[in-house]
Protein backbone atom coordinates (compact mmCIF):
# COMPACT_ATOMS: atom_id res chain seq x y z
CA UNK A 1 0.00 0.00 0.00
CA UNK A 2 1.68 3.53 -1.52
CA UNK A 3 2.30 5.89 1.62
CA UNK A 4 0.47 8.64 -0.39
CA UNK A 5 -2.24 8.49 -2.70
CA UNK A 6 -1.53 9.59 -6.60
CA UNK A 7 -3.77 11.71 -9.30
CA UNK A 8 -6.44 9.64 -10.88
CA UNK A 9 -4.66 10.08 -14.33
CA UNK A 10 -1.36 8.41 -13.12
CA UNK A 11 -2.96 5.46 -11.94
CA UNK A 12 -5.06 5.09 -15.09
CA UNK A 13 -2.14 4.96 -16.75
CA UNK A 14 0.08 3.17 -15.04
CA UNK A 15 -2.91 0.06 -14.84
CA UNK A 16 -3.36 0.88 -18.51
CA UNK A 17 0.91 0.03 -19.50
CA UNK A 18 0.44 -2.83 -17.58
CA UNK A 19 -2.37 -4.49 -19.30
CA UNK A 20 -0.98 -3.79 -22.64
CA UNK A 21 1.17 -7.14 -21.71
CA UNK A 22 -2.25 -8.89 -22.01
CA UNK A 23 -2.85 -10.94 -24.58
CA UNK A 24 -5.46 -9.35 -27.17
CA UNK A 25 -8.75 -10.94 -26.56
CA UNK A 26 -10.02 -11.16 -29.93
CA UNK A 27 -6.85 -13.75 -30.71
CA UNK A 28 -7.62 -15.95 -27.75
CA UNK A 29 -9.72 -19.04 -29.42
CA UNK A 30 -8.57 -21.45 -26.85
CA UNK A 31 -11.14 -20.39 -23.07
CA UNK A 32 -14.50 -21.55 -24.18
CA UNK A 33 -15.65 -17.94 -24.45
CA UNK A 34 -16.43 -15.09 -27.25
CA UNK A 35 -14.71 -11.93 -26.96
CA UNK A 36 -16.98 -9.37 -29.07
CA UNK A 37 -20.39 -8.21 -28.58
CA UNK A 38 -22.30 -5.56 -30.66
CA UNK A 39 -21.98 -1.74 -29.15
CA UNK A 40 -25.20 -1.85 -28.39
CA UNK A 41 -25.03 -4.70 -25.66
CA UNK A 42 -21.84 -3.03 -24.35
CA UNK A 43 -23.82 0.22 -23.89
CA UNK A 44 -26.31 -1.56 -22.40
CA UNK A 45 -24.01 -3.21 -19.93
CA UNK A 46 -22.03 -0.28 -19.06
CA UNK A 47 -25.31 1.62 -18.61
CA UNK A 48 -26.41 -0.97 -15.65
CA UNK A 49 -23.09 -2.20 -14.55
CA UNK A 50 -23.58 0.17 -11.15
CA UNK A 51 -26.90 -1.98 -10.33
CA UNK A 52 -26.68 -5.02 -7.33
CA UNK A 53 -29.42 -6.76 -9.01
CA UNK A 54 -29.67 -8.97 -6.05
CA UNK A 55 -32.11 -6.10 -4.83
CA UNK A 56 -34.81 -7.65 -6.65
CA UNK A 57 -36.88 -4.69 -5.19
CA UNK A 58 -34.95 -2.29 -6.65
CA UNK A 59 -34.35 -3.89 -9.10
CA UNK A 60 -37.77 -5.31 -10.09
CA UNK A 61 -37.16 -4.99 -14.20
CA UNK A 62 -33.97 -6.33 -14.39
CA UNK A 63 -34.69 -9.44 -12.45
CA UNK A 64 -37.79 -9.62 -14.74
CA UNK A 65 -35.85 -10.05 -17.85
CA UNK A 66 -33.63 -12.85 -15.69
CA UNK A 67 -36.76 -14.55 -15.15
CA UNK A 68 -37.76 -14.29 -19.05
CA UNK A 69 -34.29 -15.54 -19.74
CA UNK A 70 -35.28 -19.04 -17.31
CA UNK A 71 -38.92 -19.33 -18.89
CA UNK A 72 -37.45 -19.38 -22.64
CA UNK A 73 -34.64 -21.98 -21.33
CA UNK A 74 -37.16 -24.25 -19.91
CA UNK A 75 -39.15 -24.06 -22.83
CA UNK A 76 -36.35 -24.42 -25.05
CA UNK A 77 -35.68 -27.71 -23.00
CA UNK A 78 -38.98 -28.90 -22.98
CA UNK A 79 -39.80 -28.13 -19.04
CA UNK A 80 -43.27 -29.83 -18.39
CA UNK A 81 -44.74 -26.39 -17.60
CA UNK A 82 -48.55 -25.82 -17.68
CA UNK A 83 -49.32 -23.06 -19.67
CA UNK A 84 -48.92 -20.11 -17.34
CA UNK A 85 -46.93 -22.00 -14.86
CA UNK A 86 -43.46 -20.46 -13.83
CA UNK A 87 -39.94 -22.11 -15.00
CA UNK A 88 -37.68 -23.13 -12.42
CA UNK A 89 -34.14 -22.04 -12.40
CA UNK A 90 -31.74 -19.24 -11.70
CA UNK A 91 -29.23 -16.83 -13.45
CA UNK A 92 -25.61 -17.73 -12.38
CA UNK A 93 -21.87 -16.84 -13.15
CA UNK A 94 -21.44 -19.49 -15.62
CA UNK A 95 -21.97 -22.76 -15.56
CA UNK A 96 -19.55 -23.50 -12.99
CA UNK A 97 -21.84 -21.86 -10.14
CA UNK A 98 -24.78 -23.45 -12.28
CA UNK A 99 -23.58 -27.29 -11.68
CA UNK A 100 -22.83 -26.59 -7.96
CA UNK A 101 -25.90 -25.27 -7.39
CA UNK A 102 -27.53 -28.48 -9.31
CA UNK A 103 -25.15 -30.37 -7.34
CA UNK A 104 -26.13 -29.11 -3.81
CA UNK A 105 -30.15 -29.81 -4.98
CA UNK A 106 -29.24 -33.43 -5.95
CA UNK A 107 -27.06 -33.78 -2.58
CA UNK A 108 -29.76 -32.35 -0.42
CA UNK A 109 -32.96 -34.19 -2.01
CA UNK A 110 -30.76 -37.57 -1.21
CA UNK A 111 -29.85 -37.06 1.89
CA UNK A 112 -33.25 -36.06 2.97
CA UNK A 113 -34.66 -39.49 1.19
CA UNK A 114 -31.90 -41.25 2.99
CA UNK A 115 -32.91 -39.54 6.51
CA UNK A 116 -36.45 -39.85 6.19
CA UNK A 117 -35.41 -44.13 5.52
CA UNK A 118 -33.31 -43.88 8.34
CA UNK A 119 -30.31 -44.85 6.63
CA UNK A 120 -27.03 -43.22 6.40
CA UNK A 121 -26.36 -40.06 4.19
CA UNK A 122 -22.43 -39.69 5.20
CA UNK A 123 -20.82 -40.76 1.49
CA UNK A 124 -23.03 -39.36 -1.02
CA UNK A 125 -20.67 -39.84 -4.43
CA UNK A 126 -21.80 -38.97 -8.22
CA UNK A 127 -21.19 -40.24 -11.37
CA UNK A 128 -19.01 -38.53 -14.51
CA UNK A 129 -17.16 -39.46 -17.17
CA UNK A 130 -13.30 -38.84 -17.16
CA UNK A 131 -13.84 -36.02 -19.76
CA UNK A 132 -15.78 -33.47 -17.34
CA UNK A 133 -15.02 -30.34 -17.00
CA UNK A 134 -12.94 -29.70 -13.91
CA UNK A 135 -15.91 -27.67 -12.16
CA UNK A 136 -17.46 -31.11 -11.24
CA UNK A 137 -14.33 -32.46 -9.84
CA UNK A 138 -14.62 -28.67 -8.03
CA UNK A 139 -17.97 -29.19 -6.77
CA UNK A 140 -17.19 -33.09 -5.44
CA UNK A 141 -14.20 -31.69 -3.28
CA UNK A 142 -16.01 -28.61 -2.00
CA UNK A 143 -19.09 -30.39 -0.80
CA UNK A 144 -17.86 -33.42 0.45
CA UNK A 145 -19.27 -35.95 -2.24
CA UNK A 146 -17.20 -39.16 -3.79
CA UNK A 147 -16.31 -38.43 -7.77
CA UNK A 148 -16.73 -41.78 -9.50
CA UNK A 149 -15.83 -41.78 -12.83
CA UNK A 150 -16.25 -43.89 -16.30
CA UNK A 151 -12.92 -44.43 -18.09
CA UNK A 152 -12.25 -43.28 -21.46
CA UNK A 153 -10.97 -45.78 -23.93
CA UNK A 154 -9.33 -45.78 -27.38
CA UNK A 155 -11.73 -44.46 -29.63
CA UNK A 156 -14.70 -43.73 -27.37
CA UNK A 157 -13.92 -39.87 -25.42
CA UNK A 158 -17.34 -40.05 -23.85
CA UNK A 159 -19.31 -41.45 -21.15
CA UNK A 160 -19.90 -44.94 -21.79
CA UNK A 161 -23.58 -45.18 -20.48
CA UNK A 162 -23.91 -49.14 -19.78
CA UNK A 163 -20.32 -48.08 -17.34
CA UNK A 164 -21.68 -45.30 -15.95
CA UNK A 165 -24.84 -47.29 -14.90
CA UNK A 166 -22.59 -49.97 -13.18
CA UNK A 167 -20.98 -47.30 -11.02
CA UNK A 168 -24.21 -46.27 -9.67
CA UNK A 169 -25.13 -47.62 -6.06
CA UNK A 170 -27.75 -46.42 -3.50
CA UNK A 171 -25.41 -43.24 -2.24
CA UNK A 172 -25.77 -42.02 -5.72
CA UNK A 173 -26.69 -38.65 -5.81
CA UNK A 174 -27.12 -38.56 -9.73
CA UNK A 175 -25.58 -39.02 -12.83
CA UNK A 176 -24.29 -36.19 -14.69
CA UNK A 177 -23.82 -36.50 -18.77
CA UNK A 178 -22.75 -33.91 -20.94
CA UNK A 179 -23.99 -32.65 -24.17
CA UNK A 180 -20.84 -31.05 -25.98
CA UNK A 181 -17.58 -32.30 -24.45
CA UNK A 182 -14.77 -29.87 -23.43
CA UNK A 183 -12.27 -32.85 -25.06
CA UNK A 184 -14.36 -33.30 -28.22
CA UNK A 185 -17.36 -31.65 -28.52
CA UNK A 186 -19.13 -34.76 -28.56
CA UNK A 187 -23.02 -35.48 -27.18
CA UNK A 188 -23.12 -37.74 -24.62
CA UNK A 189 -26.14 -40.52 -25.69
CA UNK A 190 -28.62 -39.25 -22.84
CA UNK A 191 -31.41 -41.12 -23.94
CA UNK A 192 -29.44 -44.47 -23.66
CA UNK A 193 -28.55 -43.57 -20.19
CA UNK A 194 -31.50 -42.75 -19.24
CA UNK A 195 -33.30 -45.98 -20.32
CA UNK A 196 -31.02 -48.27 -18.80
CA UNK A 197 -30.93 -46.43 -15.27
CA UNK A 198 -34.71 -46.50 -15.19
CA UNK A 199 -34.47 -50.03 -15.50
CA UNK A 200 -31.41 -50.14 -12.85
CA UNK A 201 -33.95 -48.10 -10.86
CA UNK A 202 -36.97 -50.41 -10.93
CA UNK A 203 -34.79 -53.77 -10.11
CA UNK A 204 -33.02 -51.97 -7.37
CA UNK A 205 -35.82 -49.74 -5.85
CA UNK A 206 -33.63 -46.54 -6.33
CA UNK A 207 -34.37 -43.20 -7.82
CA UNK A 208 -30.87 -42.17 -9.04
CA UNK A 209 -32.16 -38.86 -10.95
CA UNK A 210 -29.69 -37.59 -14.30
CA UNK A 211 -28.41 -33.94 -14.65
CA UNK A 212 -27.20 -32.80 -17.85
CA UNK A 213 -23.94 -30.40 -18.17
CA UNK A 214 -25.13 -28.55 -21.58
CA UNK A 215 -22.98 -25.99 -20.96
CA UNK A 216 -21.37 -26.41 -24.46
CA UNK A 217 -24.31 -28.12 -26.68
CA UNK A 218 -27.60 -26.64 -24.71
CA UNK A 219 -27.78 -23.64 -27.36
CA UNK A 220 -27.19 -26.27 -30.29
CA UNK A 221 -29.07 -29.74 -30.01
CA UNK A 222 -32.68 -28.29 -30.24
CA UNK A 223 -31.86 -25.87 -33.21
CA UNK A 224 -29.61 -28.44 -35.37
CA UNK A 225 -31.16 -31.54 -33.56
CA UNK A 226 -34.26 -31.23 -32.44
CA UNK A 227 -35.46 -34.54 -32.55
CA UNK A 228 -32.29 -35.58 -30.23
CA UNK A 229 -34.21 -36.94 -26.86
CA UNK A 230 -31.31 -35.43 -24.32
CA UNK A 231 -33.49 -32.97 -21.88
CA UNK A 232 -36.46 -32.84 -20.06
CA UNK A 233 -38.44 -35.67 -22.96
CA UNK A 234 -36.09 -37.84 -20.43
CA UNK A 235 -38.33 -38.28 -17.35
CA UNK A 236 -34.86 -39.05 -15.05
CA UNK A 237 -33.71 -35.74 -16.10
CA UNK A 238 -34.36 -33.06 -13.25
CA UNK A 239 -31.87 -30.56 -13.81
CA UNK A 240 -29.97 -28.73 -16.67
CA UNK A 241 -27.19 -26.37 -17.02
CA UNK A 242 -26.34 -24.07 -20.05
CA UNK A 243 -23.67 -20.90 -20.40
CA UNK A 244 -24.65 -18.11 -22.71
CA UNK A 245 -20.57 -17.52 -23.45
CA UNK A 246 -19.74 -20.23 -25.52
CA UNK A 247 -21.74 -19.94 -28.96
CA UNK A 248 -21.02 -16.12 -30.07
CA UNK A 249 -21.72 -12.60 -29.49
CA UNK A 250 -21.27 -12.81 -25.66
CA UNK A 251 -18.80 -11.99 -22.88
CA UNK A 252 -18.00 -14.72 -20.56
CA UNK A 253 -19.48 -14.92 -17.36
CA UNK A 254 -23.35 -15.73 -17.73
CA UNK A 255 -25.18 -18.80 -17.43
CA UNK A 256 -28.22 -20.99 -16.39
CA UNK A 257 -29.66 -23.53 -14.18
CA UNK A 258 -32.93 -25.08 -14.82
CA UNK A 259 -34.79 -27.64 -12.80
CA UNK A 260 -37.47 -29.30 -13.92
CA UNK A 261 -39.97 -28.79 -11.44
CA UNK A 262 -40.20 -27.29 -8.06
CA UNK A 263 -40.02 -30.67 -6.71
CA UNK A 264 -36.63 -31.09 -7.30
CA UNK A 265 -35.19 -28.04 -5.91
CA UNK A 266 -35.64 -28.65 -2.19
CA UNK A 267 -36.95 -25.84 -0.43
CA UNK A 268 -34.46 -25.04 2.53
CA UNK A 269 -32.09 -24.42 -0.47
CA UNK A 270 -33.94 -21.38 -1.11
CA UNK A 271 -33.05 -18.46 1.37
CA UNK A 272 -35.79 -15.53 1.70
CA UNK A 273 -34.26 -12.55 2.87
CA UNK A 274 -35.93 -9.15 3.97
CA UNK A 275 -33.48 -6.93 4.88
CA UNK A 276 -33.22 -5.10 1.38
CA UNK A 277 -37.00 -4.77 1.46
CA UNK A 278 -39.99 -6.80 0.46
CA UNK A 279 -39.14 -10.86 0.93
CA UNK A 280 -36.57 -12.16 -1.62
CA UNK A 281 -35.93 -15.53 -2.37
CA UNK A 282 -32.40 -16.33 -3.25
CA UNK A 283 -30.65 -19.23 -4.33
CA UNK A 284 -27.07 -18.37 -5.59
CA UNK A 285 -23.58 -19.00 -3.84
CA UNK A 286 -22.21 -15.24 -4.11
CA UNK A 287 -24.93 -12.43 -3.08
CA UNK A 288 -23.55 -9.02 -4.94
CA UNK A 289 -24.21 -9.59 -8.74
CA UNK A 290 -23.12 -7.21 -10.98
CA UNK A 291 -25.26 -7.12 -13.93
CA UNK A 292 -24.83 -9.32 -17.35
CA UNK A 293 -26.72 -9.26 -20.30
Amino acid sequence: MPENSIPKEAAFQIINDELMLDGNPRLNLASFVTTWMEPECNKLIMDAINKNYVDMDEYPVTTELQNRCVNMIAHLFNAPLGESEAAVGVGTVGSSEAIMLAGLAFKRKWQNKRKAEGKPYDKPNIVTGANVQVCWEKFARYFEVELKEVKLREGYYVMDPAKAVELVDENTICVAAILGSTLNGEFEDVKLLNDLLVEKNKETGWDTPIHVDAASGGFIAPFLYPELEWDFRLPLVKSINVSGHKYGLVYAGIGWVIWRSKDDLPEELIFHINYLGADQPTFTLNFSKGFNV
